[in-house]
């Protein structure tokens, strides 16, 4: 089985639902607690998903919005079935034999 982790980023959405539509909205409260980034740094933060994000900053981020890491970045997994491999082990023909007897192995002889 193959599970398969996934996640969502909703920076914009928790910003809308207190209130800040805007870059310039969030940049006074992350100085508050000592981040400062530029604004390009910021437009990427919220039109994007992060794949890295420095810890300090994020802890700013929950705390500007008051929220838990669960509102801002859901995370999702998924089980799916993984592929069987023939090993060739599971021969059709042996298993429809009901007497138990095998083949020998050929063994290849130089000659002398």
């Amino acid at each position: 089985m193959i599970r398969r982790v996934e996640h969502g980023w909703r920076l914009r959405e928790l910003m809308a639902a207190r209130g800040m539509n805007t870059i310039s909205d969030l940049i006074p409260h992350l100085a508050d607690r000592g981040i400062t980034l530029s604004d390009s740094q910021l437009y990427r933060l919220l039109s994007g998903i992060p794949e890295r994000i420095n810890l300090t900053l994020l802890g700013a981020i929950l705390d500007t919005l008051d929220c838990d890491f669960e509102e801002l970045v859901p995370v999702t997994v998924t089980a799916t079935a993984s592929r069987t491999r023939a090993t060739g082990t599971t021969d059709t023909a042996a298993l429809a034999r009901t007497d138990g007897i095998r083949p020998a192995r050929a063994r290849i002889h130089r000659p002398s």
